[in-house]
């Protein structure tokens, strides 16, 4: 079978997409993420028990806390620490991913729904989106204030580095801007 070839002006190109090949680290740094988010789930509902037809809290504590986790990591980790290869595959694909739960989220709303308690049922639903769109916005908050206190410390680090110049080096530069000034004022008569 022949690939499939498409035009674009004028040019040919192979229309499938091309597959990239995943580092293994990369997927191991998932994998270890993902296994930390999912114990860490599966511990928080062992030791947070829902009642059959009662709210379930734990998973709305869960994925409230995970959407704050996930905004918060993506500013650090791409604005505020230094490049990493590891890190958001690791924290944000693989801990998040498997810590938060839609289909957990779903089946709890259908145990209310099932259970007649449609009023708890809306109230998870809507009431989660609420809340994790209020954590994701607090969390996008949290790590940009922190990304603006680092500027506003480096940018005062940078100051400080400024007034502490050597005595000599101060008494030069009013030499140079005397001297300056005084050829402006020699060419103004």
């Amino acid at each position: 079978m022949a690939p499939e070839v498409a035009e674009v002006e004028g040019r040919a190109f192979d229309a499938r997409p091309q597959r990239r090949r995943q580092d293994p680290r990369v997927l191991g740094a998932i994998a270890l993420g993902g296994f930390i988010g999912g114990e860490t789930r599966y511990l928080l509902g062992l030791a947070f028990p829902t009642a059959h037809d009662g709210f379930p809290a734990t998973t709305f504590a869960i994925n409230v806390s995970g959407s704050f986790i996930l905004a918060l990591l993506l500013v650090l980790i791409l604005e505020v620490w230094p490049p990493t290869k590891y890190l958001r595959p690791a924290l944000c694909t693989g801990f998040c991913g498997a810590y938060t739960t839609f289909s957990t989220w779903m089946v709890d709303t259908d145990k209310l729904v099932s259970a007649g308690r449609y009023g708890l049922a809306a109230a998870d639903i809507f009431g989660s989106l609420a809340a994790g769109l209020a954590a994701t916005t607090l969390g996008l908050s949290c790590g940009r204030a922190v990304l603006a206190y680092r500027r506003r410390r480096s940018a005062a680090l940078a100051d400080a580095d400024a007034d502490a110049e050597v005595p000599e080096q101060q008494a030069e530069r009013s030499t140079i801007c005397a001297r300056v000034d005084g050829e402006e004022s020699e060419a103004l008569r």
